[in-house]
């Protein structure tokens, strides 16, 4: 496990941006046949770029596959949509048990290993705490009393969620439970992305959401591998030393930095800590590499909240991940 230290005020970053010196140049691929595709779009409360190289038909079906596995995660996972699976489940769940899709479950069923790994920290039913602060829907001025985040705690834990394995089924124990599957659902999309480009041909290229990076298996024409720099979040025109030289990998950055609620001239970071039920207000960083891009999202997560630690036992539990810590001098 490495720790970044730097010249910034605070070496963290929440977006994660490849290095322009790490591109193939326009030379190159002319020369190796390939054809540079670029496609950005919102998606997920937040920006998704494709970056491939290929035959210029397999990139577009790339791209056009590629988008629409976001759409999909996005039809299935959304907080907001009352037709979603994920807001029918919401709904119902404390009502009698929820019978779950395929791809529903797979998202469950790595969400509880998230949190049996992380003792907890990782939880997605952390929903009543962010809307107790604010992160849904704006709370105002007064920061929420210790009687309000107790009772928010009382609709938070996954060990108050039944799952049956068999059936495939979620029931909740304690009315007004909710999940949210927002620390797991954008690498679960960007993996299956990912596929969708091999697929479709394409082995050189980037899937970007929101930070979340998925580097295909061969690099930009003329390169050795895709340089990634973390960005500093107090400026975004600069870059931290050192920018990280991968190829066939997953990248996440978790951080409270750029994504906060200011409640009375205190900002308060997006990653709740469900066991307090407070917001973060870290100092550092912990951007992962991992294989998956699923599993990269939900551990720089959970490592950002447990600390060294948990970042040194993630990296002797799950091959080809490294964790690094960003931060202040």
């Amino acid at each position: 496990m490495m720790t970044a230290r730097t010249r910034f005020g605070l070496a963290g970053a929440l977006l994660l941006v490849l290095v322009a010196a790490g591109f193939a140049s326009a030379f190159a691929v002319q020369r190796a046949g390939l054809k540079k595709l670029e496609h950005s779009f919102p998606t997920m409360g937040t920006g998704a770029a494709f970056t491939f190289w290929g035959a210029p038909e397999k990139a577009e079906l790339a791209a056009k596959n590629g988008r629409a596995e976001f759409d999909r995660v996005v039809r299935a996972c959304n907080l907001y949509d009352p037709e979603s699976e994920l807001a029918k489940l919401n709904r119902s769940a404390a009502e009698a048990p929820f019978g779950c899709s395929d791809e529903l479950w797979v998202l469950l069923s790595e969400a509880r290993q998230a949190y049996e790994f992380s003792g907890g920290a990782f939880d997605i039913t952390a929903k009543p705490l962010m809307d107790l602060w604010g992160f849904y829907r704006r709370r105002g001025d007064s920061l929420p009393s210790e009687a309000e985040i107790a009772e928010a705690k009382k609709r938070v834990g996954l060990d108050k969620v039944v799952f049956d394995d068999e059936k495939q089924t979620v029931k909740f124990t304690v009315p007004g439970m909710a999940f949210d599957l927002g620390g797991i659902a954008k690498g679960y999309a960007v993996d299956q992305a990912a596929e969708a480009a091999l697929q479709a041909g394409i082995r050189r290229g980037v899937i970007d959401l929101g930070g979340n990076l998925r580097l295909l298996p061969e690099p930009p024409p003329g390169k050795p591998f895709y340089r990634v720099g973390i960005r500093n979040p107090k400026n975004r025109d600069e870059l931290l030393p050192e920018p990280l030289e991968l190829r066939n990998a997953s990248v996440s950055t978790s951080g409270d930095y750029e994504r906060y609620v200011t409640i009375g001239k205190q900002r308060y970071g997006h990653i709740m800590n469900p066991k307090t039920g407070l917001p973060t207000q870290a100092d550092y960083s912990v951007t992962v590499i991992a294989p998956s891009a699923m599993l990269a999202d939900w551990l720089s997560t959970s490592v950002f909240l447990e600390g060294e630690e948990l970042g040194e036992r993630a990296e002797r539990e799950f091959p080809g991940v490294q964790v690094i810590f960003s931060t202040a001098p």
